[in-house]
């Protein structure tokens, strides 16, 4: 087999943010097209998905894995098809101070979070709010002057407001949409003024800034107005979807990661509580009541399958989530809204590890001299150590191979194989041991050794 080291050019930035989260074990925010390998049955799910939100259905999906299984990585990678689609995006990674519901502003934590990393096209990196709104307002601009109209006329002014208008009425029959479309319309009267100071107190209340309903009041100088709280959020995240729609976007995304927090809830209570919530948002999307959403939720198999403490604990999940009479025995359906990881295939994780050395070189100007027989002995010692069946993950193998491509780097007086035979190879946390691997995972047995022939892409 032909070692391949020919990749896209992968933009400098880019691509030194994409080493450098790799080889700390972290997923990247951007570049994560040009690692991806394998997942083609679970991307296929969700462009699938984006597919009949743009249509104007809405989907909750549930990617379930172990620990540096890749479901971090495919939920930027599946944001990544989201914004190019046209859609909005918006994720978050869920913590003790950030919940789906809960007192405290732990809910509210998980809305401004959400909020901050609101993305488009445009403006990937998230606090896309205010480009949203002039982008609307430019589309308005350019409509009224192709019909003839003078942009410095009061007609024109005139014209523009009522396009403003007809556009938050439409929200107002919506919870929370009365005041929604207030502070829309103070925006557009602040834009028109050049008034900054109010633009700010506006967005402000987008993003649930405002502890209290007066700081609300005095700031946007509105006598009656509420404010976004933990009771309310989800229905705000709503409220954006439909003006998303509106103003041409193909809907909203939102990804939901690290939900295992919940699982770790030691009051049952406050547990089934953020439960609740999850069924809540499950219902309104797959009943149709929320078109244009997507919710994506990131866990591990404990917060799913756990009758004790998981998702499975709370029976109106559970028989929304479960497989079904006619589920397992190695059979998987991409319309399920639960999608399970299966661990990469070795000839996957080879084409990753021909990738990662091909981006290592580009990015620091080399030439690899990494062979082929030695990335298949990398590989073959990964997948044969004693444990690897539970405790080898993607995250594992790209952390070392990367750190590999390190050594070699910066001490050129030595060979691959004293490195490698020296390095102290990672192994996952044994407390970790707990996430079963999915169901029908082929793993190699200890000492297994990988072929050519097995290793064919």
């Amino acid at each position: 087999m032909e070692q391949n080291l020919n990749v896209k050019k992968v933009p400098r930035r880019i691509l030194g943010t994409l080493l450098s989260a790799l080889s700390a074990g972290v997923v990247p925010r951007a570049g994560a097209p040009y690692i991806a390998i394998g997942r083609l049955d679970e991307v296929e799910a969700l462009t699938t998905s984006l597919s009949r939100v743009a249509d104007g259905e809405g989907s909750c999906k549930f990617i379930i894995g172990r620990y540096g299984s890749g479901k971090s990585f495919l939920i930027q990678l599946a944001r990544g098809y989201a914004l190019d689609k046209g859609f909005l995006t918006a994720d978050c990674d869920l913590s003790p101070e950030r919940k789906l519901s809960a007192s405290g502003g732990a809910g509210l934590a998980t809305y401004r979070e959400l909020m901050k990393n609101l993305a488009c096209k445009t403006q990937p990196d998230g606090g896309a709010l205010p480009v949203i709104i002039s982008r609307w307002f430019s589309q308005i601009r350019d409509s009224l002057t192709d019909e003839g109209m003078d942009v410095d006329s009061a007609a024109f002014d005139e014209a523009f407001g009522k396009r403003i208008l007809q556009t938050v009425r439409a929200l107002e029959s919506d919870v929370g949409g009365f005041d929604f479309a207030i502070v829309m319309r103070e925006y557009y009267n602040a834009y028109r003024a050049e008034d900054d100071l109010k633009m700010s107190a506006c967005l402000r209340w987008f993003r649930g800034e405002y502890n209290t309903r007066t700081e609300a009041r005095q700031a946007l100088e509105i006598r009656s107005i509420s404010i976004i709280n933990d009771d309310n959020w989800y229905d705000h995240l709503k409220l954006i979807t439909a003006f998303a729609r509106l103003v041409g976007y193909a809907g909203l995304c939102i990804f939901i990661d690290e939900c295992v927090n919940l699982f770790k809830i030691s009051n049952r209570l406050s547990r089934e509580n953020n439960y609740e919530k999850i069924l809540a948002m499950f219902n309104d999307t797959m009943q149709g009541r929320a078109p244009g959403l997507m919710i994506v939720f990131g866990g591990t198999p404990q917060f799913l399958e756990d009758n004790r403490r998981g998702l499975f604990s709370y029976e109106a999940l559970r028989s929304r989530l479960s497989d079904g009479r006619f589920g397992g025995e190695g059979l998987r359906s991409i319309m399920s809204p639960v999608l399970r990881l299966k661990r990469l295939s070795d000839s996957e994780l080879l084409a990753l590890v021909i990738r990662l050395t091909a981006l290592h070189g580009e990015y620091h100007g080399y030439t690899p001299t990494v062979s082929e027989e030695q990335m298949i002995l990398f590989l073959t010692d990964s997948l044969s150590r004693a444990g690897a069946d539970t405790m080898v993950t993607p995250r594992e193998i790209i952390r070392d191979y990367v750190t590999l491509l390190d050594l070699l780097l910066t001490n050129p007086e030595k060979g691959f194989a004293e490195i490698f035979g020296g390095m102290a190879h990672s192994t996952a946390d044994p407390n970790q041991a707990q996430d079963v691997p999915a169901e029908n995972t082929p793993v190699p047995s200890p000492g297994a050794k990988i072929t050519m022939e097995d290793l064919e892409f």
